[in-house]
């Protein structure tokens, strides 16, 4: 996804300004610059014109800096600038809440009383698809023994002068008024979103031999089309240029005629997050038997004071994802048979201190049934299901480490959730045989219950931890949370249901690029 951030800021003091926007480099704590704003003369509350573009991966934790300069009217360079204060986020944080306003901080982290605000907007994403409904009446007769066999082929004329077939009709055999199937084409593919880029139609005369005879051709445009909704219709004259160059009274070879188009909005993840949707995160952590006593350094559990254990770094890994998406920033945490205690934390810096401060008090046992944990989510996301809002969607992590014992009754419940706002993250932890558990991620072919019922979505992904033990945490969110995005589409855009508060949003995006 392509963003574009807008900076405007509020200050009481400054009269030149310009903003410097810097990138954090993974795994380092330094940042690059990524571009800087024009310089502003003059004015203590400014609105940049500059737009920065920047490419959007929900999967990944994106630092972002932003520096504010009083820049010498002099000269145009840092060297000589007065730094007036920094702000730090990450892209998740402006996205979820679409319009992010913070204090800017001075060296020592000191808040003046200056603020800068960033907006956030979708360039990209659109995935809109249009149904379409062609027709033709009087065209000319290739044939001597029978009528013509018409099919229509639309191209999209591509900005380096090259054509891409975007649909071939079927062939109407004998019949020169054909009248083609309705067909669906995405916005993308139609016109790659420019509605005034030229669409070239051309009339085939259906030949077995594969030479088609030429009946004729138009140009149009997407923008043209589109006067064909509401149950208007548009046509055009079928041109052969060979025949109006040589044939004085000639008018056209038949008109083609554009019945019905339907415009079908396809919401992107991005409309749905920026429209109010909530990431509502829920871990769930295996303190069965099998992990071993957390006093002993062999256990899995084992808290070291300089490393984090398996379940403490996949945690942290996709925890400090979600996070940024859910605006209460509260995260229920349960272990196998018994609550974490407290029941909620803060962030999830929270979650990982209830889970060191729990493990002294617990007595680890099994079996690993994770049914129980799946039923209690899908019954939260259920509810849900009643608002017909784009309100919450549910992320399950599930840390294991070992097969689970409750199979069927886990593949009964992974289909029951299919149909509900939620998707299951299982990371294996440890070492144990975990082939079994790839069954439950429908990567391999279709999951279903015990009685034979498949899952409506894909909505698990499973991954050992040991794949990624030498790999840094965001090579693990990457791969547990790229699906993710796609899975909150479908659900939403399968249902039927639009983006929350839309109608302001929705004006911002359209479809020239």
């Amino acid at each position: 996804h392509l963003l574009s951030l807008h900076l405007f800021m509020h200050s009481h003091i400054v009269p030149l300004k310009a903003v410097i926007v810097r990138s954090h480099l993974c795994d380092l704590s330094s940042f690059w610059q990524v571009d800087r704003t024009e310089v502003i003369r003059t004015c203590i509350n400014p609105v940049f014109s500059k737009l920065f573009t920047v490419d959007f991966y929900f999967e990944e934790v994106q630092r972002l800096r932003f520096e504010v300069h009083d820049i010498s009217s002099n000269h145009n360079g840092l060297k000589e600038a007065d730094f007036l204060g920094g702000m730090e986020c990450t892209l998740g944080q402006i996205v979820s809440q679409r319009k992010l306003s913070k204090s800017l901080l001075k060296h020592g982290n000191t808040a003046g009383k200056s603020s800068i605000t960033v907006i956030a907007e979708e360039l990209s994403g659109n995935d809109d698809y249009v149904e379409l409904s062609f027709s033709a009446r009087k065209l000319d007769d290739k044939d001597f023994f029978s009528k013509s066999d018409p099919f229509l082929e639309i191209f999209r004329m591509n900005d380096d002068a090259t054509q891409q077939l975007v649909h071939r009709t079927e062939v109407v055999m004998n019949n020169l008024n054909p009248a083609w199937k309705t067909f669906k084409v995405s916005v993308n593919s139609l016109c790659s979103g420019d509605q005034d880029r030229r669409l070239k139609c051309i009339v085939w005369d259906w030949d077995s031999n594969g030479k088609h005879d030429f009946i004729g051709e138009f140009s149009s445009t997407f923008k043209e089309m589109r006067g064909a909704m509401e149950g208007r219709q548009v046509q055009w004259e079928c041109i052969n240029p060979k025949y109006k160059a040589k044939k004085k009274n000639y008018k056209n070879s038949g008109i083609v005629i554009l019945n019905q188009c339907k415009i079908h909005k396809m919401h992107s993840f991005l409309d749905y997050i920026m429209g109010g949707c909530q990431i509502q995160f829920t871990v769930a952590i295996d303190f069965t038997a099998s992990n071993g006593d957390p006093r002993n350094s062999c256990s899995l559990h084992y808290i070291h004071p300089y490393q984090p254990n398996e379940y403490l770094k996949a945690l942290v890994a996709v925890g400090e994802i979600c996070q940024d998406y859910d605006s209460d920033k509260m995260f229920p945490a349960f272990g196998f048979g018994a609550r974490i205690p407290p029941e909620y934390k803060v962030r999830i810096q929270g979650v990982v201190e209830a889970y060191q401060s729990c493990l002294p008090k617990l007595q680890l046992y099994g079996p690993t049934n994770i049914a129980p944990i799946i039923q209690k989510v899908a019954k939260s996301a259920s509810e849900e299901t009643n608002t017909k809002e784009a309100s919450q969607y549910f992320i399950l992590l599930i840390l294991t480490d070992g097969v689970i014992t409750d199979m069927a009754d886990t593949r009964e419940a992974i289909v029951h959730a299919s149909h509900l706002p939620m998707s299951v993250i299982i990371v294996g932890v440890g070492n144990a045989d975990f082939s079994d558990m790839q069954m439950l991620d429908g990567d391999d072919g279709i999951l279903r219950s015990p009685k034979g019922e498949p899952v409506l979505r894909d909505i698990v992904q499973f991954v050992p931890f040991r794949n990624f033990k030498h790999a840094s945490p965001a090579a693990l969110a990457k791969s547990v949370l790229a699906e993710v995005p796609n899975q909150v589409v479908d659900y939403y855009n399968g249902k039927g249901i639009k983006p929350k508060c839309m109608s302001d949003y929705e004006s911002s995006r359209t479809l020239a690029p």
